[in-house]
């Protein structure tokens, strides 16, 4: 049976039956809901339209009166609607509206489903529910969207106030300007979000011109604080989340950034303020709010660095004001002082560091280069390199200034090794500590050789194999050493024929590792040549390859001194030793006498002279009685001499060996520099000068800092030596010479 044509209008008339039924339940007039025959017939009349045969396929014709109706009803009804109110209505409005006009759209397209399914589909058209939401934007959208925003920024300013404010109401507007982008940002973000963010730039700018001048630093951060807080609430609240980043970019900047300099520098609040007085929890809060901005912490560390700089340099001359007003009773006891305390500054800005500035690398940084400043200034006419080297001696040696336990001294070790890290001159530091440490050894004033190997394996670590080498060489040296002794004693106990005559403790060691002593040909007393030329016989069973020599100003002697009320013990040099022995076949010797006899130097024997005729224990008496050693005068034995103590040791007077180990270290930094040169240059083959010279600063910084005049030195030097020539063409230019 044939199905009957539907004609346009009759279809559409009952259509329109449907639509204005479907309105008035929107309006909220009485109204019985669609029943299902109801929505049938209104879905059946469509697709009836749509499927009859040419030229009564209605199809095109139903799509155009679809977008009609929504026009109709928006022009008849919402528009009027919207335009009679304002501000929080219109917004209350303009959410109802647009809730009602989605229900239509829903009803409407599936009224109209088959078009979506077929018609649409086949011609490439916007679908229906697109139609729908472009009709609203066309014409409600487009004329409301300035003053709905108006009135959200008013809402949004109002409720920063502190006013309370319909967020769910904000939430919902601010979904339209979402949605009818229709899955793009472009409309909320050019429509909206712009024009907020403008606002709440000026907003913050007035806050913050009236805030950085009445409140404190910490009021002030405390403030940015919350308003950041705020401001991701709202984004949480109403705000897309889209907008989070630039609304928090926009506070920042007139809080933080555009105020950051008078921030930080308040006179009595500001960062500076904060670390003199410990303010942990405000320069947290700072670093919290800087970190997030690019660069902002940069401010903080250059303060961060200033102030300790300030605070290191402040004890540096507090060291040289107690210096030269001779305040410190002992040497070096102020310079000990001063160490104690670069390292209790330390720990205290590397907490801060840890603490307050979550181990950032820019304060690390900071922390570094203003611990170089300090830390390489002369203090009390000596380096810093020194200055560390004569702590170290003191917390390892035997009766030490520094008395700590175990912990502690490891603990203080591992800091001063940290502090060497500042120092610039690593090369003099390795050279005055192995001096040093070349004393505890050989002179067993050394309190614990496992804090010997403990800072020694820290050095290694810090500074590398070669820094430590040599006194690696030296601790193991003086293991080997007592071995041989034992070994001395069971060849003089399986050998009884063999008698040294004195008791003899020999220390063997090796010429490269340890520092160059001065080594002359003291004429010996018999007593003392028997020994020796004992040991050289039980030296040479053991090995042919190696050359002994006789390092005689780094030995002791114990003697008895048969005085006329006591016999008493004297613990004295090699020098002292052979000077005192001549007396036992002398009454009476002159100082010429007594320099040919030894074979001694005129300084070593002023010396050796003054430490047992003018000093604290007088052996010898002199004539005539001066204070003063001098080529005229002559010595004889105090017979007299007593003292309370059974055992006395005579120490002979300091000689200043910093002169020589500075000399010794500038020889070796020529040879550095050198090498550093050849190195380069033979990598290169050719190289301005410019760059030579930077490339052997940078290859020789971590052990010294080299002097550019220095370097030009060499270079000059090398050149005359036919390692490298100057290019003919251009001066400035070197070649290597293979």
């Amino acid at each position: 049976m044939e199905r009957r044509t539907i004609e346009l209008e009759q279809g559409w008339d009952y259509m329109q039956n449907g639509i204005r039924k479907l309105k008035r339940i929107l309006e909220g007039l009485p109204e019985s809901p669609f029943s299902s025959e109801e929505y049938m017939m209104l879905y059946t009349t469509i697709y009836d339209m749509c499927t009859q045969k040419p030229p009564n396929d209605f199809s095109q014709q139903l799509y155009d009166k679809y977008k009609e109706a929504f026009d109709e009803y928006i022009k008849s009804t919402i528009l009027p609607s919207l335009i009679e109110k304002h501000d929080e209505f219109m917004l209350r409005e303009l959410v109802q509206r647009w809730l009602n006009h989605n229900v239509m759209v829903r009803w409407l397209s599936r009224f109209f489903h088959y078009l979506d399914r077929y018609f649409v589909a086949r011609r490439s058209l916007p679908c229906l529910k697109a139609v729908g939401l472009t009709c609203f934007r066309d014409l409600v959208y487009m004329e409301v969207r300035a003053n709905a925003r108006e009135a959200v920024i008013t809402l949004i300013d109002k409720e920063r106030e502190g006013e309370q404010i319909d967020k769910s109401l904000l939430k919902n507007i601010l979904d339209i300007f979402v949605e009818i982008g229709m899955g793009e940002m472009e409309l909320y973000e050019k429509d909206f979000e712009l024009q907020m963010l403008e606002d709440t730039a000026n907003y913050y700018k007035s806050k913050a011109i009236n805030w950085i001048e009445v409140d404190s630093c910490p009021d002030y951060m405390l403030k940015a604080e919350d308003c950041l807080r705020r401001e991701r609430e709202r984004v949480s609240h109403y705000l897309h989340s889209s907008t989070e980043q630039k609304l928090v970019e926009k506070v920042q900047h007139e809080l933080l950034v555009t105020h950051a300099n008078q921030l930080l520098e308040k006179e009595h609040s500001g960062c500076r303020a904060l670390l003199i007085d410990d303010k942990v929890e405000d320069l947290t809060r700072m670093y919290r709010l800087y970190h997030r901005i690019p660069k902002g912490l940069d401010p903080v560390a250059n303060v961060f660095k200033q102030h300790i700089t300030a605070e290191g340099t402040a004890l540096v001359q507090q060291a040289e004001e107690a210096a030269s007003n001779q305040m410190t009773n002992g040497s070096g006891f102020q310079e000990q002082v001063l160490v104690r305390k670069f390292i209790e500054l330390h720990d205290k800005y590397m907490t801060y560091v840890n603490d307050c500035f979550m181990n950032h690398t820019l304060f690390h940084k900071a922390l570094k280069e203003a611990y170089e400043v300090f830390c390489n200034k002369t203090i009390a006419g000596g380096s810093s390199a020194e200055l560390l080297a004569t702590f170290c001696d003191n917390v390892l040696k035997k009766g030490g200034s520094e008395k700590l336990s175990d912990e502690a001294i490891e603990e203080t070790l591992e800091k001063v090794v940290k502090l060497l890290a500042y120092i610039s001159d690593k090369d003099l530091f390795a050279e005055f500590y192995r001096k040093k440490l070349a004393r505890r050894l050989l002179f067993d004033r050394s309190a614990n050789d496992d804090h010997e190997k403990c800072i020694l394996t820290k050095l290694k670590q810090q500074c590398g194999g070669q820094f430590t080498s040599k006194m690696e060489g030296m601790v193991t040296d003086l293991t080997l050493a007592r071995d041989n002794q034992m070994k001395f004693e069971e060849y003089l106990r399986d050998n009884s024929q063999i008698n040294p005559g004195i008791d003899l403790t020999v220390t063997v060691l090796t010429t490269g590792f340890w520092p160059s002593y001065k080594s002359f040909d003291l004429n010996l007393p018999s007593e003392m040549v028997k020994c020796v030329q004992v040991f050289k016989d039980f030296y040479e069973t053991k090995t042919k390859h190696r050359k002994l020599t006789w390092i005689y100003s780094l030995g002791t002697c114990n003697m008895s001194g048969k005085f006329e009320s006591k016999t008493i013990e004297l613990v004295v040099s090699t020098y002292q030793a052979a000077a005192l022995l001549l007396f036992n076949t002398a009454d009476r010797l002159s100082y010429s006498e007594l320099m040919t006899q030894l074979n001694l130097t005129h300084e070593d024997l002023v010396r050796l002279l003054h430490s047992l005729s003018c000093a604290k224990y007088k052996i010898l008496t002199k004539e005539p009685n001066t204070k003063v050693v001098s080529p005229n005068d002559s010595f004889e034995f105090n017979s007299k001499f007593t003292d309370k103590m059974r055992r006395i040791k005579i120490p002979l007077p300091p000689v200043d060996e910093r002169k020589k180990i500075i000399e010794d270290v500038d020889k070796d930094r020529r040879y550095a520099i050198d090498a550093a040169i050849v190195r380069i240059m033979k990598s290169r083959k050719v190289l301005v000068h410019q760059q030579l010279v930077l490339e052997c600063v940078e290859l020789l910084g971590r052990m010294f800092k080299p002097d550019i005049k220095a370097i030009k030195k060499r270079i000059e030097d090398l050149i005359s030596r036919d390692y490298m020539e100057r290019d003919k063409d251009n001066q400035n230019t070197f070649r290597y010479l293979a």
